[in-house]
């Protein structure tokens, strides 16, 4: 996905400001497997997806759990570290290799304390994460693993057919025996 359309689904720019938010961001290639974002660190870059798929996820003793999945055209941020600069809790694997768009916080934050529109541009991209966080959470309160696999077939289809199945059934919250049983209903 290109930046513009990327800039576009958080929010419109006057032509001066969307130009001087693009004069910040970078272009940066990672291979498969490389680890973005390392839980308990404080994280000072925000990417966006141009191409690849990344899982964040945290470990437990025995275990990982994977809480999220992003792809093009998603935003990749240590919330934690964003609002508060404080260390983050997820790591974020790239399960492909990644074409991303790289930004500093640093330079946004002073883009914002210059440029009303990119601080209401900021604002946007916030809400719009905190929304995302918000739905995800509710999501696996409030549904059965089920639900939650139709939603996935429904809403992002391309993840089951680029991710491995163990990472799926770990953001579902079950086994892959049970990610099998319900794939089978849905054949």
């Amino acid at each position: 996905m290109d930046l513009d359309q990327i800039i576009d689904n958080i929010g419109k720019l006057p032509e001066p400001s969307r130009n001087a938010l693009k004069e910040i961001i970078s272009e940066v290639t990672h291979p498969k497997g490389h680890i973005l974002f390392k839980a308990d660190k404080v994280e000072t870059k925000v990417y966006f997806i141009k191409k690849g798929i990344v899982r964040a996820y945290t470990e437990l003793a025995d275990n990982e759990i994977t809480f999220w999945f992003g792809r093009e055209g998603d935003t990749v941020v240590s919330m934690k570290s964003y609002v508060s600069n404080q260390r983050g809790y997820e790591n974020i694997e790239l399960l492909e290799e990644c074409e991303l768009y790289e930004v500093r916080k640093r330079a946004l934050h002073e883009l914002f304390s210059k440029d009303i529109h990119i601080t209401n541009w900021g604002r946007e991209f916030a809400e719009k994460e905190l929304l995302k966080t918000e739905e995800r959470f509710i999501g696996r309160q409030f549904k059965t693993s089920l639900e939650r696999y139709r939603d996935l077939m429904n809403h992002t289809p391309d993840l089951l057919q680029r991710v491995q199945l163990g990472y799926i059934a770990s953001y579902l919250g079950i086994t892959q025996v049970s990610l099998s049983r319900i794939r089978a209903k849905f054949r």
